[in-house]
């Protein structure tokens, strides 16, 4: 395996990432293949979740903002997640092609410029032109380098926020595992488990303040 991935110049954060991928492509597929007006099984559990998470978006974003980029940001949750939980695998990290995404910060660095340029360009749309802009030079004019600054600060933040509580997870739990191999290892994989979720969650969560500040402040209704 390890051949195989440099012979075709993937690393195994890379190699995972399109695993990740194609079972979230698959799990949609299948949840969408045969919709029931009354909802079962996997189709009930799926629905559930999103309307959950639809829900408490709205309440951050309003309604017509969350109609038309939900999709977007619970596609960073659930990504994200997946990609968290891989890392709780006993061989994650140590077999090739088997590694966290969110491990590396060229992972993290990727999404969060993702999340960057949708903030921007969502704005420019909702602005309906380089109106967006206009907040550079608000409430004064001599405060547009620090304005500027602030917005690029944003990718940075989400970047390292994500990456650094990721690694610091994984340093943790393999010390301690050094440390005393048994009954406490159980309990920091129980932790870990809470804060992949919360970690996926903060990161979305941003990114849909993020998209909401850029935007007009009538549309947060």
């Amino acid at each position: 395996m390890t051949e195989f991935l440099e012979k075709v110049g993937l690393t195994s954060q890379m190699f995972t990432s399109i695993i990740i991928t194609i079972v979230l492509c698959v799990l949609a597929i299948i949840a969408g293949k045969r919709i029931q007006t009354i909802p079962s099984g996997f189709q009930n559990i799926v629905e559930m979740s999103i309307e959950k998470l639809y829900g408490f978006f709205e309440g951050v974003m309003g309604k017509y903002l969350c109609k038309k980029y939900f999709p977007l940001i619970a596609t960073f949750f659930i990504y994200i997640l997946f990609s968290n939980y891989i890392g709780l695998l006993p061989a994650a990290g140590h077999v090739p092609g088997l590694a966290a995404p969110t491990s590396t910060v060229n992972c993290t660095a990727a999404m969060a410029l993702v999340a960057f340029i949708a903030m921007i360009g969502i704005g420019i749309y909702e602005h309906h032109g380089l109106g967006y802009f206009k907040h550079w030079f608000e409430p004064f004019v001599f405060l547009f380098p620090l304005m500027v600054l602030e917005d690029l600060v944003k990718p940075v933040s989400l970047t390292l926020r994500l990456y650094g509580n990721v690694f610091g997870e994984e340093t943790v739990a393999t010390a301690f595992f050094n440390m005393v191999p048994i009954g406490l290892p159980v309990i920091m994989q129980l932790l870990a488990v809470l804060m992949s979720l919360i970690q996926a969650f903060v990161f979305a969560l941003l990114a849909a303040i993020y998209i909401t500040e850029a935007c007009p402040e009538e549309e947060h209704l």
